[in-house]
C-alpha cells in the first residue's frame, strides 16, 4: 500500500535520462514538455489515456503507439486477455500512427505471434513484452527514416477489448466448456476466473479456477464428478475439467490436492452467483 515509482521510471532514472510524470494529460503541461524538447516522435504503449491533439501534433513525427494485438481487432485496454477469452489463436504487436481516436490510427508495422495452449494472459503478457521491445528496436528507426508505410485500418471489422471487471470474472456453468476453459486462460493469473460452490446446508464459498481445459462429457449443467482424481464439471456442452484452482482464504492447489483436502467433491454443484446473473441480464427499460 506504498505508492512507487513505475519500472521505467526507475531504469531511466538510473541510467541518467530524464523523466516527466504529468499528473493530467489535458491541462497542457505534457505538450508544452514535448514542444520544448522538439522531441522527433512519442512512443505510447499501456498509457490508458487519450491524448489531445496539442500532444499528438507536437513531436515532428507525432505519436506512435505500440498496441498488443492485430489491429483492428481488439482496440482498447485489454487486448490481450479479450484474444484468450474468445479463443483466438494468433496475436501480435502492431506500431500505429495515432489520432484522436482509441487505437484507430494507421498501423506502420504488424509482427505476429501465435497462442499456444498453454499460454493464459500472465505468460502472452510476457511473450508480447519481448515482442513489443524487438519491433521497437527493428521498427522505430525505419520510422523515423521514413521507410514505413501507413496503412489504414478497416475499421468495418474492428472488435473492441473493454477493461475487465467484475462481472467478467464469473463462470457460468451454462456456457459450452470450452468457451469458459478459454475465459479462465484470459482472466489467469489475475484477477481469475471465479464461480461459486454449493454443497448441501453448507454456506456457499467462491472458487477462483487458475487452469482449466474442455473434454466431452454430459454431467448435469455444474455437476461436480471427481473420476481418477481429476475434477470434472458438466457444462451447457461438455465438461470443463479444474487442473488447479484455489477456494477463498486459501492457497491454490492443483485438482488432486483439492480433492483430498476436500475443498471439491463429488456431488458439489458449481454455480453463477444470483447476483452476478442479475448483473449481466438486460434490463428491460434500458436502451441497448
Amino acid at each position: 500500500m506504498q505508492l512507487k515509482a513505475p519500472a521505467v521510471k526507475v531504469r531511466a532514472l538510473e541510467l541518467g535520462i530524464d523523466v516527466y510524470q504529468p499528473e493530467k494529460v489535458r491541462d497542457g503541461s505534457l505538450a508544452r514538455y514535448l514542444e520544448e524538447r522538439a522531441a522527433d516522435f512519442a512512443l505510447v504503449i499501456a498509457y490508458g489515456r487519450i491524448l489531445d491533439e496539442r500532444v499528438l501534433r507536437a513531436p515532428r513525427l507525432g505519436c506512435v503507439n505500440l498496441h498488443a494485438s492485430l489491429l483492428p481487432l481488439y482496440r482498447g485496454a485489454a487486448p490481450i486477455q479479450r484474444a484468450l477469452m474468445d479463443g483466438q489463436r494468433e496475436t501480435g504487436v502492431c506500431l500505429m500512427q495515432m489520432d484522436a481516436g482509441m487505437d484507430t490510427g494507421p498501423v506502420l508495422a504488424t509482427h505476429r505471434l501465435n497462442i499456444t495452449d498453454s499460454d493464459g494472459a500472465g505468460s502472452l503478457f510476457e511473450k508480447l513484452g519481448h515482442l513489443a521491445a524487438e519491433v521497437t528496436r527493428v521498427e522505430l528507426p525505419r520510422f523515423v527514416r521514413g521507410e514505413l508505410s501507413a496503412v489504414e485500418q478497416d475499421h468495418a471489422s474492428a472488435t473492441h477489448a473493454p477493461p475487465i471487471g467484475r462481472a467478467d470474472t464469473w463462470l457460468d456453468p451454462e456456457r459450452p466448456a470450452e468457451e469458459l476453459a478459454h475465459r479462465v486462460r484470459g482472466l489467469s493469473p489475475r484477477p481469475g476466473a471465479r464461480i461459486e460452490i454449493e454443497r448441501g446446508d453448507v454456506a456457499p464459498r467462491n472458487l477462483r479456477i487458475a487452469r482449466a481445459h474442455a473434454e466431452p462429457g454430459t454431467l448435469p449443467v455444474g455437476r461436480v464428478q471427481v473420476s481418477g482424481g481429476r475434477l470434472l464439471v458438466g457444462t451447457g456442452q461438455g465438461h470443463l475439467v479444474i487442473d488447479e484452482a484455489q477456494l477463498e482464504g486459501r492457497k491454490q492447489l492443483p485438482a488432486r490436492d483439492l480433492i483430498s483436502g476436500r475443498a471439491l467433491q463429488d456431488g458439489d454443484v458449481l454455480r453463477l452467483p444470483s447476483e452476478a446473473r442479475a448483473a449481466a441480464e438486460p434490463n428491460p427499460g434500458q436502451a441497448k
